[in-house]
């Protein structure tokens, strides 16, 4: 019988779930907050977690890192409202397995917990037999497959990929979080002279600044507080193939100095180790923020990015590769028959002028939650409208056509100037939008600039108060 822990504080929530998940065979524990939850974690890890994201003493973002510095593999789920479905795919990035959005649906929510246990048990057993293959330990090895756009854009990375795998070359890989990165660095691998040789994962944006060293570099038994045993670390692991180091920004300084040890030198040194381990890895990175931009504000070193940008591929946002939107949605479709046992074929067209016109915020990640959920509604042959989220229904954003730049510093000084000088009509809508802008505006000038603090004025978090200004500049260029 399968442990879960769900985490809410709505007793009500809590109570049903546990009864639900009880008559399904799982063994169910209950915490009303994120401390207590932790706490319960301490004395005894379950198998899976089910956590709502806003819990009074904490946010999801903040109990998941805690839980992933105790044990990594574990899976969390994560509950979110509709209007915290961006938020949501971000927290993926810190290592979420996947969330489920409410109102929820017991058979959502039953088929996620299955898909979770189903992946631990196929990851160990893929790790077991990658492991028995390289004579390696069997953590960190992952393998993982993909599938790839037919769109122009797309048919140009793919001769990238060719251009620059059969080479030793450092790659980064740039683009926004869900549109495939680690698919295409999955790919150059498999493509290069060293795809008998593991390819090993790393999301940087979940690693503690504790851990870090020890995770990437491995550490020696007693080096610290609770290393019991020696660790080999993941560059360790992939001696002979590919590192993959995903959001590569979010490394702290002093990781990056010994980071740039290892690609200067090829050599590394496990935590309290004594002796030099040489390598032979290829190091590709991701980002979603320029790191020479990073470089040039003092966030990343600028002798570790020209290191790495020996080579660089830009994977655009889903949005702006719509030749793949309905290709991806069909193969994903595909996939969720079979998790489900259905026959859904298709997609109505309004249902395809929809997934043609929706931004997708979280890119293929995102597309592919919708798909299974509008999936497990559907009780016909084809998805039609009313399977879909409300938020994918009712979107009237405007679609963007350019790069995304969420992070922009500055509002346009055209619209500082006249905020209603733009491409749109005098609606009730884009009033409010006026208002919030103008808002937005003061609060800044007060605040000389500091978007952290501008963010806390308007008691809004720093990715929303981005999120709105990314916003009013696509207004102002016509979006």
């Amino acid at each position: 019988m399968s442990s879960i822990l769900v985490i809410d504080d709505d007793l009500d929530i809590c109570l049903l779930l546990e009864k639900y998940l009880s008559k399904h065979g799982f063994d169910v524990s209950t915490s009303f907050s994120g401390g207590s939850a932790l706490e319960n974690i301490s004395k005894k890890m379950p198998d899976i977690i089910l956590s709502d994201f806003r819990l009074q003493d904490m946010l999801g973002s903040d109990l998941l890192k805690e839980i992933k510095s105790k044990n990594p593999s574990v899976p969390v789920i994560i509950m979110t409202g509709y209007s915290d479905v961006r938020t949501a795919v971000n927290i993926m990035k810190l290592g979420a397995f996947d969330y489920v959005t409410k109102p929820l649906l017991p058979e959502e929510i039953l088929l996620t917990l299955r898909r979770a246990l189903a992946s631990v048990k196929t990851e160990d057993a893929t790790q077991a037999k990658e492991a028995t293959k390289n004579n390696l330990p069997k953590d960190n090895i992952q393998k993982t497959k993909y599938v790839f756009g037919n769109s122009p854009v797309f048919n140009l990375i793919l001769k990238q990929i060719d251009l620059v795998a059969p080479t030793n070359y450092s790659v980064i890989i740039y683009g926004e979080s869900g549109s495939g990165k680690e698919s295409v660095a999955n790919e150059i691998h498999n493509r290069s002279s060293r795809a008998a040789k593991p390819f090993v994962a790393i999301d940087c944006g979940s690693l503690s600044r504790e851990l870090a060293a020890s995770e990437l570099f491995g550490h020696e038994k007693g080096s610290f507080t609770g290393a019991h045993n020696q660790k080999t670390g993941s560059f360790e692991l992939a001696n002979g193939g590919t590192v993959f180091l995903d959001e590569i920004g979010n490394l702290s300084y002093d990781i990056q100095v010994a980071l740039l040890r290892v690609v200067q030198e090829r050599k590394m040194r496990r935590v309290g180790g004594l002796k030099d381990i040489e390598l032979d890895v290829r190091i590709i990175v991701a980002s979603n923020e320029r790191l020479s931009e990073a470089a040039r504000k003092g966030k990343f070193r600028e002798d570790l990015y020209h290191r790495f940008n020996e080579f660089s591929i830009e994977v655009p946002a889903l949005r702006n590769r719509q030749e793949d939107i309905l290709m991806f949605a069909l193969f994903f479709l595909k996939k969720t028959n079979e998790e489900l046992n259905k026959a859904v074929s298709g997609f109505s067209e309004e249902v395809k002028t929809i997934f043609l016109n929706y931004y997708w915020p979280g890119n293929l990640r995102e597309l592919n939650n919708v798909i299974k959920r509008s999936t497990l509604l559907t009780s016909g042959s084809i998805v039609e409208i009313s399977a879909l989220p409300p938020e994918i229904i009712n979107y009237k954003g405007y679609h963007i056509d350019g790069e995304e730049n969420a992070g922009s510093d500055k509002i346009s000084s055209d619209a500082e100037k006249d905020p209603l000088k733009r491409n749109h009509d005098f609606s009730i809508k884009h009033a409010s939008i006026d208002a919030e802008y103008e808002l937005i505006s003061e609060a800044l000038k007060k605040c000389n600039h500091n978007k952290s603090k501008a963010a806390r004025l308007l008691k809004i978090d720093r990715k929303t108060l981005y999120n709105k200004m990314k916003q009013y500049n696509d207004l102002k260029n016509g979006g």
